[in-house]
């Protein structure tokens, strides 16, 4: 049971670095385009990538540390769920440009930041 808390506990403190983030990211971005999701999910992509790596490569990383940073913090640190809301709100609103670009952005810039996270995890 207290791996579950930890794990709640790690959730809420991603949600809100996500909400942070993103809401810091979107205020200078003067733009539409989703750039405060966007960030968080590269941010949280490359972090996934990078702890992972490092943990896997120096062992500090226990079993129930790994459910805390990866289920409980990234898990609700990277907001695929908003991504997706915010292509629907992008669709409703026929922003296809805006739409196609958030797509293939995010889903390239975060296969590549979670590759380069690991390789800098492995490199340290």
């Amino acid at each position: 049971m207290d791996k579950f808390i930890w794990i709640a506990f790690a959730g809420a403190l991603g949600s809100l670095a996500r909400y942070g983030v993103a809401t810091y990211v979107q205020r200078r971005a003067d733009t539409t385009f989703p750039w405060g999701v966007f960030a968080a999910n590269m941010l949280g992509s490359f972090m996934f990538g990078f702890i992972w790596a490092y943990s896997e490569d120096h062992g500090w990383v226990s079993e129930n540390m790994r459910a805390f940073a990866f289920a409980g913090f990234l898990g609700a640190f990277t907001t695929f769920s908003t991504f997706a809301f915010d292509n629907v709100q992008l669709a409703r609103a026929s922003n296809w440009q805006f739409f196609m670009i958030n797509i293939v952005l995010t889903n390239a810039a975060g296969i590549t930041l979670a590759f380069a996270g690991f390789r800098a995890g492995r490199a340290i």
